[in-house]
């Protein structure tokens, strides 16, 4: 077996490979894991089926079920966290579990085992497992009933005492007052609020036999059930938080680890060494995702648990938006031609302005700025869950007095790129576009509004997309401009056009608005292959 080695502060789960003890107290811990050895699994290329548990999962096993408290022979284990990538055969260690609740030896007569999902389909998978086992063995299929009709209530009932596994999803409301004695959350990082999950683990209260199993790979963001979930596992499993009652299983990486390391796939992937997922397999997903940013978030994501920016849909990888990091030399683009987008807002919302320059090795460097009322700045920050303070104190934003946006510093900002640098186009948004865009036309400035439907879009992010991917984008690692790239979702219609979006409604994107606004028209004026050539373009696009 590959040894693993972790640091002492990571939440990665060590004992399942250092051969340490396991308390089983009155051998419940070796119950469970005959009963599971005596299953047949249909896919199984064991003989005569026999359900695969491989040493990594039987630790897992002996660790919950072993451990009891002497006084009262209660269950010690009453929460799971299960944080295993893609093709670690969850599904179908999932289904184990709800069996040994429901036929096995921790089974309650007429207990409730649940499999809880975003919805039934999602729920219906591991149901559909755990039926495949029981049909497997033609002695448990007898003493069983399976209500799997389409479109009908998913059960298995066991006909001796009235044991139930049953598939649950929906909302929360409609699950209370149920009494499950073991829940399994699927895939929670996909459930949209804590709804369903109140509900189940109110449920689960009511018992002091209960077990619930967070099932889940790595989600997105921090605003959501599942991110506070996890993080709660996690304390438990640094030792900031002693609660026995709780076991963290995090097979995760860091997410500033090399993804390509297949040390790391081996680390985070406990059942690749067993052959699942095949080493082949992940292989041709990193080869793929080297091309493409989607996929490489994906591949970090499903298949190594590194849990993701903000954003649902990602522009980028975010670790390669990062190279951009160096310094710019301000003097150094003094008297330089360069192209400004302008995304503009409502009084009470961020705006942007993004100069963008290019050199002659086709380099994009931008300098962005933005800007935001300066009453309440403090509860802005709560809301965002930013610095906004810190970033107005650094210079990254200019925080207007009062409670809406000053628009007169806004133009200001744009007559000062003007003296210093050779400013050949300012492209707006033009929503709320007038009231800086109107004084400096009067003034003769090469204003221009730039729509943002996806005729213009598309083209543009293609651009930015491949300036970012080869390593020709330098952003100077402005905070504001990153968190504004990490919230961009990518919205893609049918015929593969793509448009950006919020990933949440807080979500600040404004800067990267700017910022594909403002390297469309840098890249369109210094190779004269621009956007314009694109014939589904009309003058209507782009309004001088």
């Amino acid at each position: 077996m590959t040894t693993i080695i972790r640091s002492p502060s990571s939440t990665y789960p060590g004992w399942i490979y250092d051969g340490s003890p396991i308390e089983d107290t009155f051998g419940d811990g070796e119950r469970a894991v005959e009963f599971l050895r005596r299953l047949r699994h249909p896919k199984s290329g064991l003989p005569k089926k026999a359900f695969q548990l491989d040493p990594w999962l039987e630790r897992i096993i002996r660790r919950i079920y072993g451990p009891r408290n002497p006084n009262d022979g209660t269950r010690i284990v009453q929460r799971v966290t299960l944080l295993l990538p893609r093709g670690n055969r969850k599904t179908s260690t999932a289904a184990a579990l709800a069996l040994l609740h429901t036929i096995g030896p921790e089974r309650v007569p007429h207990g409730e085992a649940i499999f809880a999902a975003l919805d039934r389909t999602q729920a219906s998978i591991a149901f559909l497992e755990a039926a495949g086992i029981v049909r497997a063995d033609p002695r448990i299929a007898r003493a069983v009933k399976i209500y799997d009709a389409h479109n009908s209530a998913k059960k298995i009932v066991f006909t001796k005492d009235r044991a139930t596994l049953e598939v649950i999803s929906g909302e929360g409301g409609r699950v209370h007052g149920r009494t499950p004695s073991f829940v399994l959350a699927d895939e929670i990082h996909l459930w949209p609020n804590g709804d369903l999950y109140e509900a189940l683990s109110t449920g689960l209260d009511k018992s002091d036999e209960s077990l619930l199993v967070i099932a889940t790979t790595a989600g997105r963001g921090n605003e959501n059930i599942a991110w506070r979930l996890i993080e709660d596992a996690r304390k438990i499993a640094r030792g900031d938080v002693d609660d026995p009652t709780h076991l963290p299983i995090l097979f995760e990486a860091d997410p500033k680890a090399d993804w390509e390391d297949e040390a790391l796939w081996l680390a985070v992937n406990p059942g690749m060494e067993f052959g699942y997922p095949p080493i082949k397999k992940m292989r041709d997903a990193a080869k793929r995702a080297e091309r493409s940013a989607m996929e490489r978030e994906s591949f970090r994501q499903l298949r190594l648990n590194m849990w993701a920016e903000n954003s649902e849909s990602p522009f980028v990888d975010m670790a390669v938006y990062d190279a951009g990091a160096a310094p710019i030399d301000l003097d150094a683009l003094a008297g330089k031609p360069c192209w400004l987008g302008v995304d503009m807002s409502t009084t009470t919302d961020l705006s942007a302005v993004v100069a963008c320059f290019r050199d002659d090795d086709g380099i994009f460097t931008v300098l962005p700025h933005l800007f935001c009322p300066g009453d309440n700045l403090r509860a802005r920050a709560d809301r965002d869950k930013v610095p906004y303070p810190t970033w107005a104190e650094e210079g990254f934003i200019t925080a207007t007095p009062g409670n809406v946006i000053d628009y007169r510093a806004v133009e200001q900002h744009i007559r000062t790129l003007a003296e210093r640098y050779e400013v050949r186009e300012i492209a707006f948004d033009p929503a709320y576009a007038n009231p800086v865009m109107s004084p400096l036309l009067d003034d003769g400035f090469p204003a221009i509004t730039m729509r943002q439907g996806w005729v213009t879009q598309s083209p543009a992010l293609n651009e930015l997309e491949r300036a970012i991917v080869s390593g020709n984008f330098r952003h100077g690692a402005h905070p504001v401009l990153r968190w504004c790239f990490s919230n961009v979702a990518i919205h893609t219609d049918s015929a593969g056009n793509r448009t950006m979006h919020k990933g949440k409604s807080t979500d600040r994107i404004d800067g990267a608005v700017a910022t594909w606004m403002a390297l469309s028209r840098a890249a369109a004026h210094e190779t004269r292959t621009s956007i314009y050539e694109n014939p589904a373009i009309t003058a209507d696009d782009l309004v001088w």
